[in-house]
């Protein structure tokens, strides 16, 4: 077996490349199914590094392929390259280019640390079998893990199990967590339309006003993971908007209110939002308005195999130095698309430390580039694991 410490000493000789692709992407942010110039970027790589190139899988995902040996097994190695609808406030020589988008989630290290793994492995070859090299566009709520397995990825690129991963602020750099079991939450993104009767700011008596409607639906709407969830679950319900109305003297017909949902049961996903349907409705028709919900489910919980979380645990532990790896992560209420294709397929989700960071979706945030290597590394070295070349 190859020394394991190679695998970190090597990676780390691509540093100044790795980092300056990073910072690229950085620079040039672009939202769900709009990844043009990453997904290009993606490729034009892959192919100089003597990858197949596989483009527009869902969209504007890319996949490359590399065999080594004549092993049947394969592995799939996922990341993500969307940015989300931000303005970014840090002022760094590669800050975001493009108003109103930034990389505030570490997409564009995610894609990096992967293409890190890739050329690794196209370099040392040290493994039997075949390596799937997963370039996911939108995963902040557009759906981009559905539209590539709708698009035949496991049918076209099959895997035996399937690996990705996210930076994690306030985990010090050359730190990993994961567990075996919910790793990440699920849900999705409500909206309750509150109609009523307009009128003149200074005639209330001649309304049903659906901005005071909505803020009783909003307080109502607490009350059911207070009051519905059973103490030993966990759910979080957030409204995290209210809209109504352009004037300040006009009291308007419409008002709408957002927010998300999270659970790691479905079933109990399907509970809460059969409650919220019924406090919006009862809330709104006390004041002789009424409220309509509509909620889709946009992700599923993370669940990772037991087994593929302790190959990917001891991958990264065996990466060595003054690795630490938290095999006992608590779950989060975050939510992440992956999930999708750990419903198909079985695998594991980890969490590397991107230092002292402001927080993931922060308009500040920052990927620490000193954690590119520890990242694909433990993408590498779990394909060096779990596909060991004979003898």
């Amino acid at each position: 077996m190859r020394n394991e410490y190679s695998v970190l000493e090597k990676i780390r000789t691509y540093q100044g490349e790795l980092a300056a692709f990073r910072q690229d992407l950085h620079a040039h942010p672009e939202l769900g199914m709009e990844e043009f110039r990453t997904s290009q970027k993606v490729a034009d790589k892959l192919a100089e590094w003597g990858i197949a190139v596989h483009r527009g899988v869902g969209g504007t995902g890319v996949v490359g392929v590399l065999r080594a040996g004549d092993g049947p097994a394969s592995v799939g190695l996922r990341a993500d390259m969307d940015a989300l609808a931000m303005q970014e406030t840090g002022n760094r020589p590669y800050s975001s280019g493009t108003a109103g988008r930034m990389h505030a989630c570490g997409h564009d290290g995610h894609t990096t640390m992967l293409l890190g793994a890739a050329k690794y492995l196209a370099e040392t070859r040290d493994f039997d079998g075949t390596v799937n090299f997963i370039f996911q566009p939108a995963e902040e709520g557009r759906g981009g893990a559905e539209a590539m397995l709708e698009d035949g990825l496991l049918t076209r690129f099959p895997c035996d199990r399937i690996f990705g991963m996210h930076n994690w602020p306030g985990y010090p750099v050359g730190s990993f967590a994961i567990n075996s079991g919910p790793v990440m939450a699920g849900g999705g993104f409500f909206d309750i339309v509150v109609t009523g009767r307009g009128a003149h700011g200074a005639r209330p008596e001649e309304s049903v006003d659906p901005v005071l409607t909505a803020c009783h639906i909003v307080t109502a709407l607490q009350s059911i993971v207070a009051r519905n969830v059973a103490p030993r679950d966990t759910a979080v319900l957030s409204v995290t908007k209210i809209v109504g109305g352009d004037a300040h003297n006009v009291i308007p017909q419409v008002a709408r209110i957002g927010g998300t949902l999270r659970a790691f049961d479905p079933a109990l996903l399907a509970r809460i939002k059969e409650r919220m349907a019924t406090v919006a409705s009862g809330v709104a028709m006390a004041f002789g308005a009424t409220a309509e919900l509509s909620f889709g489910v946009r992700f599923a919980p993370t669940v990772n195999d037991e087994e593929c979380a302790r190959e990917f645990a001891d991958a990264a532990q065996d990466i060595g130095g003054e690795i630490t790896v938290d095999r006992a992560m608590a779950p989060v209420m975050g939510s992440e698309d992956f999930s999708f294709m750990l419903e198909a397929v079985r695998g594991a989700y980890i969490c590397i430390g991107n230092g002292d960071s402001a927080p993931l979706h922060h308009p500040d945030y920052d990927f620490n580039d000193e954690a590119i290597a520890y990242g694909a590394s433990a993408l590498a070295r779990v394909v060096e694991r779990v596909m060991q070349p004979p003898g």
